[in-house]
């Protein structure tokens, strides 16, 4: 039953005061039997986090991925210093040229844009070059890994329209307590409904608003990959034309091994505007994904880029005074 219960709390958290009642209901299983299992996960670093996924430019933040070439001997002072960034939730080393893959976000009140800081960042780190790629089209983002093997190859991916929403104070009280990783016990939501002062019936209601507008993508849980089994993740990225870009990235996404599927720009130096996600149990496995998409897939050609060290992976954390204490600190930059 374990894999049964990783699946669904990673697919559609439920959103009630007693969350692991339902989940047990749902399985045959009483509460504690799938609190007892979800504790054992969470103490084995398994599940990594469990809180609300907010879309970052729904909240006014403006993100990109990046890429940095950094010589082998800058690296780990560079890392240091590129993970100091609030914004930063991913940095991994890839086996390419460009070897430093980071995402980075800045605030609503940046001072200092996206721009600026990325170039503070490559002064600061002694980047020898870098490309900045921020999302042109986005088809998919959904981290939902295959832990029972029974999902099938392809999955419908909705479009989803959202409503439009003004945030009032409530609402960004909210966003700031459901963000972090809820604990595993009866009523975890508990202690946030205490602080907040409210109860369970606005709580919800809110979270459901927040989700129909697009600034709460999912409530759910976010495996660990490698604890998880799945330890050969591959960032592919393809070279398509830009005008059939939006077909070819439709079809991409209906993969079900992918979990983020977006178009970003070409450069000189840089021929792929596709990139995917692919996740798999090993190397073999996810080799066998991607020649299964490339079969499909009308582009010019391909290449896996393959994590060799992780140098962080976290939420950001919305609304928090670090971004204007980092920029405080480089204005000099």
């Amino acid at each position: 039953m374990k894999d049964e219960i990783l699946s669904r709390i990673q697919k559609k958290f439920p959103l009630v005061a007693r969350p692991f009642k339902v989940i047990a209901d749902e399985l045959g299983m009483s509460e504690d039997e799938v609190l007892d299992i979800l504790q054992e996960q969470k103490k084995a670093n398994i599940i990594r986090q469990t809180s609300a996924i907010f879309d970052t430019k729904r909240l006014g933040y403006v993100s990109s991925l990046v890429a940095f070439k950094v010589a082998a001997d800058k690296i780990s002072d560079a890392v240091k210093i590129i993970n100091s960034h609030p914004g930063i939730s991913h940095n991994y080393e890839r086996n390419h040229d460009f070897n430093i893959w980071f995402t980075l976000a800045v605030a609503p009140n940046s001072k200092f844009g996206l721009e600026k800081t990325l170039e503070i960042l490559a002064k600061a780190t002694q980047a020898e070059e870098y490309i900045m790629l921020p999302t042109l089209k986005l088809f998919k983002i959904s981290v939902k890994l295959n832990t029972t093997g029974k999902d099938e190859k392809k999955e419908e991916v909705k479009k989803v329209k959202h409503t439009d929403i003004e945030l009032t104070p409530l609402h960004h009280s909210i966003i700031r307590l459901a963000q972090y990783d809820i604990e595993m016990v009866k009523e975890p939501f508990g202690a946030m409904i205490e602080e907040l002062n409210i109860d369970y019936d606005t709580f919800f209601k809110i979270l459901n608003e927040l989700q129909e507008a697009g600034v709460m993508r999912r409530f759910a849980s976010i495996l660990n990959h490698r604890k998880a089994g799945f330890s050969a993740n591959a960032m592919v990225v393809w070279d398509v034309d830009e005008e059939k870009g939006e077909a070819v990235g439709e079809k991409a996404a209906a993969f079900s091994a992918v979990s983020h599927c977006y178009l970003r720009p070409k450069y000189p130096n840089w021929p792929y505007n596709l990139f995917t996600m692919v996740h798999g149990k090993n190397v073999e496995e996810t080799s066998a994904i991607i020649e299964d998409m490339a079969s499909e897939i009308d582009s010019k050609s391909y290449m896996p880029l393959y994590s060799s060290r992780e140098f962080k992976k976290v939420r950001i954390e919305y609304f928090a005074p670090e971004f204007e204490t980092w920029e405080n600190r480089y204005s000099n930059l």
